[in-house]
């Protein structure tokens, strides 16, 4: 087991795992005990009481953050050339569909967000095993397969994100940065809480939401008292 560092052991020390916090007094806390020398992301995982193995209890969805999420997003618009000046004007960063379905079949994947239009889907689907574990292969269902092309990339750019659980029953979303104010913090994490509770399958039973804890990159978590949200 590798050591802990002096500043990890300060860290860990003001947290005590007894102790939940509602969701500005965790935002204060990740924003205190993050020491490290660039400006390192937060993020909310949250537990939820479903089984992601029934296709009725699988929690997936979209959220507008109200403050951004802190990130430049790189945003590849595959689109038909009618739509170029669209997506460029909304300012996406690559923008094109031959070239850059060439660039993807080769490995090219520098980018954290792909935007395209229903008749280009077809043309996709050979790349599904390329975008499908980056987690890059567009969709409808999180508004990114559509006609409105300048809308999606806006969306995306001001800090529109999709989650889903995972199969362990966890939701994992970077939900802002530690420059962030904690109130800043606090609000893009209860946006997503909220998200997550409007979308809780009527099949679930018991307790929906069995745990939240918030971190920032390399520091200890913050347990958020689920009773607060």
């Amino acid at each position: 087991m590798a050591r802990l560092t002096k500043k990890q052991k300060e860290a860990r020390a003001k947290v005590d795992a007894n102790v939940s916090h509602d969701v500005l007094a965790a935002s204060s806390l990740v924003k205190e005990i993050t020491n490290v020398n660039f400006n390192a992301s937060v993020d909310l995982a949250v537990r939820l009481g479903v089984d992601p193995r029934k296709a009725n209890q699988m929690v997936r969805g979209v959220v507008t953050l109200p403050n951004g999420t802190g990130k430049d997003v790189k945003v590849l618009a595959l689109v038909t050339p009618d739509k170029e000046a669209e997506a460029k004007e909304a300012g996406a960063d690559y923008v094109g569909l031959d070239e850059y379905l060439q660039k993807i079949k080769g490995g090219w994947t520098d980018v954290d967000v792909i935007v395209t239009m229903p008749s280009v889907m077809g043309k996709l689907g050979p790349l599904g095993r390329i975008l499908g574990p980056r987690g890059l292969m567009p969709n409808p269902k999180t508004g990114t397969v559509t006609m409105d092309v300048a809308k999606a990339v806006k969306d995306v750019k001001g800090g529109k994100i999709d989650f889903k659980v995972d199969k362990t029953g966890i939701v994992h979303a970077s939900i802002g940065k530690v420059s962030f104010e904690a109130d800043k913090i606090a609000e893009n994490a209860n946006e997503l809480i909220r998200t997550l509770v409007k979308l809780k399958p009527s099949t679930v039973k018991g307790t929906y939401i069995k745990s939240i804890f918030l971190s920032s990159t390399m520091s200890p978590g913050v347990e958020i008292d689920t009773k607060t949200v």
